[in-house]
């Protein structure tokens, strides 16, 4: 028998992301509201990102062969999908965005506010 949380991920599974690795994003809800950043992970499975430099946490390591040290080690957490908007990168405003297919088939991000492209990042 599925758990609650495994239930809700698995509802979860079928969710399509308009943000891709790379990205500059925005947070527009929450805490980290106004802060910018890359995006360096995305998991669709559970509608998360993480975006560089926003919901730092800090874990206690304990000393290891790999890390004799130990100590504290800070890292960003994932925050949900929902709560970031992509930056147009012509006007440098966050803003909604929309897919189109071209008639070769290629499919294009547009930015719904300027109506210009945005390139997909290496």
């Amino acid at each position: 028998m599925a758990t609650k949380k495994q239930m809700k991920t698995a509802r979860r599974a079928k969710r399509k992301t308009h943000i891709v690795k790379g990205d500059r994003v925005r947070v527009i809800r929450g805490n980290f509201r106004e802060m910018e950043g890359n995006v360096l992970r995305v998991t669709p499975g559970t509608g998360r990102v993480v975006v560089e430099g926003v919901n730092m946490r800090k874990r206690h390591e304990r000393p290891t062969q790999d890390n004799p040290e130990g100590g504290i080690i800070s890292f960003e957490a994932p925050i949900d999908i929902s709560n970031v908007m992509l930056i147009d990168p012509t006007t440098d405003e966050p803003t909604r965005v929309r897919t189109e297919v071209a008639k070769d088939g290629t499919k294009e991000r547009i930015a719904v506010k300027s109506g210009n492209p945005i390139p997909r990042p290496r």
